[in-house]
């Protein structure tokens, strides 16, 4: 089958993209309100970019009615967040951030998730997750329907069990993130393996 996505429908265009682009990881997005509110938030548009300058990107879409979401109303303001990764345990947390809930209700207070402060950045992050990766905005890219929120990482907390008794490398038993495939269909990158590119002049030319 052939789509030309120039011409079909946005929601058809979601639904091959994401559907087919995946898994996607998750980032629980942290914001801190101008009146000192934290704010939760799941986006699983997102992915990192570079590491010199270490940049991650956010794609985050309006309400459906058009208003901005409280996330991106927090970053313009303080143009900080904090992307807190998502295994099993923060599975709960992740789903209730997710609810379409009024801007002055707390979603990190609503699911019971304990917050600790923010090392560079006021927005408060999640101490149970894998990581937490402090960012200050680096830009904004605007389109109608969508706003792209590049990131610089500036601050990143590990939770000491995902790394290797060097602490340099991800301990895979223990680092299972949880990723999107789409609608409610979830991955777990529990199972892990190795797969080494063959020597180039072993290969017919």
């Amino acid at each position: 089958m052939e789509f030309d996505l120039t011409e079909l429908d946005p929601r058809d265009r979601y639904r091959l993209l994401t559907n087919f682009v995946g898994p996607r990881p998750i980032a629980l997005v942290t914001t801190r309100s101008a009146a000192g509110q934290d704010n939760g938030a799941p986006m699983s548009f997102f992915n990192v970019f570079s590491h010199d300058p270490a940049i991650l990107a956010l794609g985050i879409q309006p309400r459906a009615d058009g208003r901005e979401k409280d996330t991106v109303a927090n970053i313009r303001n303080s143009g900080e967040f904090t992307v807190n990764m998502v295994d099993m345990p923060l599975a709960q947390t992740m789903l209730i951030c997710g609810l379409g809930v009024d801007s002055d209700v707390d979603e990190l207070q609503l699911a019971g998730e304990q917050v600790a402060p923010g090392a560079q950045v006021a927005c408060s992050w999640l101490p149970a997750s894998p990581c937490a990766m402090e960012c200050r905005v680096d830009r904004l890219i605007e389109y109608p329907r969508r706003l792209i929120i590049l990131g610089e990482v500036v601050h990143m907390h590990v939770r000491r069990d995902c790394l290797d008794a060097e602490g340099r490398y991800v301990d895979a038993r223990t680092y299972h993130p949880i990723a999107r495939l789409h609608a409610d269909n979830y991955i777990l990158a529990d199972r892990q393996f190795e797969l080494k590119a063959p020597a180039l002049e072993g290969l017919a030319g």
